[in-house]
Formats: structure tokens, C-alpha cells, sequence
């Protein structure tokens, strides 16, 4: 039986990929950083908290990632940890820098020490490439594997780093680590923080009479955004590979918020021209203004791609939310309501 750790295993990412390696028969451990109440509510919610091994730990501290290491003796590790929101890494540049930049090395140095035939997938950001020489962004080029990184966020900088690092200790010490360089990927799963899930839930609100309106910032924004699920698989696909090598994982496909925005308006029956206001306090000092992906690559090499489209991924969203906030209403307890998560009532 193969044996797996996953850092960060308690966000969007973490959860999904737990999921899929317990049905594939692997011994999922997960490393999460402690605080007063134990996230959990995604692992809850796909009913998989039992038969994950948590162990608790920090991306800053190495002692803690090697103790990890030792204690789930893994064949494969999947780095998910991160802090892995752009517009806080503005506020947070040095928190960034240290968890999603030199954690990374941390890892690798103690995997190398441990066993260095431990097989690592690193979680990397579409983000790398910004705004700038890596080719006409707002001509919609669909980015690949070849083009110039020019990050725009003190985020993307900390994972251009850990990408690199990545790519250093695979070629000098043959580790086994592969890059994934993923586009933006949604779920109901994903954190409130995130402009896709923000949008789902106060439109579910709205159309429940809970809320009025919702404050948005760059709507003309465009993106490359997939289904959660699926990424995760090809996460696990890199991993079983003959070669490790870096991947673009994408649809190919972009759209603005402001689409997404309107196709959770439809699904959910609602008028979007009266429930939307734009404030610039939700705008980035620095923004990136379009992204799509090129994933030939993947598809050609391993065989993957992506299959559910972005009408079907806002309707997956919208309804998720819908769900939680009737059976709110009910008085029914569901595990978003049971696990000291009071972000999903946000207003």
C-alpha cells in the first residue's frame, strides 16, 4: 500500500486530493498548522476525516516538516501548503515569502536527508507569469510551459522561487519533483477569501433574502478556471510518471469575474444588474489582467484534460451554496456548521 503526505490537507486542494488517493488505496497523511480548532469542515464534508493521519505542523519550521516526514514515511509528498491568497501577500509579503518561498526548500532539503526517493509534487501558481514579457497577455496567449515568468504579486514572486528550487534539486540531486503549474481552480470547496466562492455564496444569500448586494473589484479580470477535482488528478498523474518534469494544468478557456459573476446571477435567478457594486478598496495594488493556459503538454505526455466547462462549475458552485444556507435555514446541521467555521456566514 502506497503512502502519502499532503501539506496543507486541510484547504480546497488538500481535501479533494485526500479523497482521491483513499479511493485509490493509498495511506493518506495529512500536515496542517494547529490552531485553537482544527479546520476541517472540506475533509467533513467529503466524509474522508476519519481515515486521514493529521499531524500537526509548520511550513516555517523544519523540524516539524522533518518529523512529518519520519513520522508518515512517505512514498509521495503533495506540497498544497501555501498562503495562497494573492491579495494578502500585499499585507503579509514576509509570511509569504517564508511559508510559500524557503518552506519549500525546507521540505526538499529534509526529504533529500530522510529519503530521497520520496517523489514530490509541488504546487505551483499560474501566477508566475503576471503581467509583463511573458507574451501579449491581454491577446489572450494561451500560456505555456516555454514562456517567460514575471510575477505581479509578492505571492507569485515566493512561488517563482519554491518553482526553481523545484527544478534545482531534481537536476543536482535526482530527486523526483515535478512543478504543477495550475490555473485557477474552483469548487464549493474553496475558501471565501476567493473572488469565485465570494460571488456563489452572496448570490445564494441574496437569492435567499439573507443579503442585498455584493461588493466586487476588478470585474474586467479574466481567467482560466477549472474544476477543483480534476487538478487534483492531475497532480496525482505527474506523480506517477516515468520522468518528473513541470506541467501547465488549464482548460484553455478564459472569462471575466464579471461572466462569472452573471452565470451565478442566472443560475441562482437573480438580476444582476441589481445586486453588484464595484469598490476599490478590493483592488489589487497590482493585478494581472488576463490568464489562460496552454495544457498540451499534460494531454499529450500523461493524458490528462479537463472535462467541465465554466457554466457547469459556477451551477456546481451556486447550488452548493444554496444548499448550505437552506439547510441553514431549516436548523439542519450539516458539517459546514458544525466545525467553528464562521467565515461561510459572512456577510
Amino acid at each position: 500500500m502506497k503512502r502519502a503526505l499532503i501539506t496543507g490537507i486541510t484547504g480546497q486542494d488538500g481535501a479533494y486530493l485526500a479523497k482521491l488517493l483513499l479511493e485509490k488505496g493509498y495511506s493518506v497523511f495529512g500536515l496542517y498548522r494547529r490552531t485553537s480548532s482544527t479546520n476541517i469542515w472540506r475533509l467533513l464534508s467529503l466524509g474522508v476525516n476519519d481515515q486521514v493521519q493529521l499531524i500537526p505542523g509548520d511550513m516555517t519550521d523544519m523540524a516539524s516538516i522533518s518529523n512529518a516526514i519520519i513520522q508518515s514515511e512517505p512514498d509521495e509528498i503533495y506540497n498544497l501548503a501555501a498562503q495562497s491568497f494573492v491579495g494578502t501577500s500585499f499585507d503579509q509579503p514576509l509570511v509569504t515569502a517564508q511559508v510559500d518561498g524557503i518552506g519549500v526548500v525546507m521540505l526538499l532539503e529534509s526529504a533529500k536527508q530522510i529519503n530521497p526517493k520520496i517523489k514530490i509534487y509541488q504546487a505551483s501558481t499560474s501566477e508566475l507569469y503576471g503581467n509583463g514579457k511573458a507574451a501579449n497577455l491581454v491577446n489572450n496567449v494561451e500560456l505555456n510551459e516555454h514562456h517567460v515568468f514575471w510575477p505581479s504579486s509578492p505571492y507569485a514572486s515566493a512561488k517563482l522561487y519554491s518553482y526553481h528550487q523545484i527544478r534545482i534539486y531534481r537536476e543536482a540531486y535526482g530527486i523526483f519533483a515535478v512543478n504543477g503549474i495550475l490555473f485557477n481552480h474552483e469548487s464549493p470547496l474553496r475558501g471565501l477569501e476567493f473572488v469565485t466562492r465570494k460571488i456563489s455564496n452572496a448570490v445564494a444569500r441574496i437569492k435567499l433574502g439573507l443579503q442585498k448586494k455584493i461588493v466586487l473589484g476588478n470585474l474586467d479580470a479574466k481567467r482560466d478556471w477549472g474544476y477543483a477535482p480534476e487538478y487534483v488528478e492531475a497532480m496525482w498523474k505527474m506523480l506517477q510518471h516515468n520522468t518528473p518534469d513541470d506541467y501547465v494544468v488549464a482548460t484553455g478557456e478564459s472569462h471575466t469575474v464579471r461572466e462569472f459573476f452573471e452565470l451565478a446571477c442566472e443560475n441562482a435567478g437573480v438580476d444582476p444588474k441589481d445586486v453588484v457594486s464595484q469598490d476599490k478598496k478590493h483592488l489589487r495594488p497590482l493585478d494581472v489582467n488576463c490568464l489562460i493556459g496552454d495544457a498540451s503538454k499534460i494531454r499529450k505526455v500523461i493524458g490528462w484534460e479537463p472535462k467541465t466547462k465554466l457554466k457547469e462549475l459556477v451551477k456546481l458552485m451556486v447550488q452548493g451554496d444554496l444548499d448550505r444556507w437552506q439547510s441553514h435555514l431549516k436548523g439542519k446541521v450539516f458539517p459546514w456548521d458544525a466545525i467553528n467555521d464562521p467565515s461561510i456566514y459572512a456577510q
